[in-house]
């Protein structure tokens, strides 16, 4: 099949995307499958959708891999996907350096096991020099937990309650150096926030769609990204269509 072509202006793709990216473990189990084999699913279509993010010319992708809340998951399953995390940067890393894709991790390292931390560690400062695409992989990684760091810190540092902006506390984020995102994408239907990037996502869009993350493919990601293209960003104001008839 025949790729089509993404008919948006260059001003109007989306410098920033970030994926929830849910729905293994139901495509699994609808296939008589453990909640595993989702996950393997679902990273094995990462790549594809790697893939395609560079080929949109999408700038920044953020990924929700596993979150602070995970861990009350099965601890087989848990393990699992750590295994699979290990897996991926073994198998991975090598290509994705030489496709110009750097790593940042966004979240907690401190509960992981020292061996992921490593290979985290390695993998961040093997490609910190790329620039075709930033690739931030929320590992361990909660909203309001991001929040309570920033405000930790800030508070360590002694600065004084009249300094604090929103450009400082972006700045103590776990995001810090990377525009808020402008499109959040959630497979599987969910109308959730899921505890994902709460303070950066104040004015993302958000699209929708019932497709578990195994079979969201390029066509489906085209999608969204002419459907948000066609979106009036407005921040609160008005668009301007609005402000042209209030003031005839």
């Amino acid at each position: 099949m025949t790729d089509t072509p993404l008919n948006i202006p260059l001003e109007k793709i989306p410098q920033h995307v970030a994926m929830i990216m849910d729905g293994n473990g139901r495509w699994a189990i609808q296939r008589g499958l453990p909640r595993l084999a989702g996950h393997k699913a679902g990273t094995e279509n990462l790549r594809r959708v790697i893939r395609s993010t560079v080929e949109f010319g999408v700038k920044y992708l953020t990924i929700y891999a596993f979150s602070t809340e995970n861990w009350g998951r099965p601890a087989e399953e848990v393990n699992g996907l750590m295994l699979i995390l290990q897996n991926v940067i073994d198998r991975e890393l090598n290509e994705l350096h030489k496709e110009g894709v750097q790593l940042r991790h966004i979240g907690r390292l401190e509960r992981l096991d020292p061996a992921i931390q490593k290979k985290v560690m390695h993998a961040i400062e093997l490609t910190k020099n790329n620039d075709r695409l930033v690739l931030n992989v929320a590992f361990n990684y909660g909203g309001r937990d991001e929040i309570v760091n920033a405000i930790q810190n800030i508070i360590r540092d002694g600065i004084p309650a009249e300094e604090v902006t929103d450009e400082m506390v972006n700045r103590y984020l776990f995001t810090a150096g990377v525009p808020d995102p402008d499109l959040i994408i959630r497979t599987s239907g969910e109308l959730r926030v899921s505890n994902f990037l709460i303070w950066q996502a104040a004015y993302s869009e958000w699209y929708i769609t019932p497709t578990f993350w195994p079979d969201f493919d390029k066509e489906e990601y085209r999608r969204a990204l002419e459907t948000f293209s066609n979106r009036d960003r407005r921040y609160g104001k008005v668009s301007s269509g609005e402000l042209q008839e209030s003031n005839a």
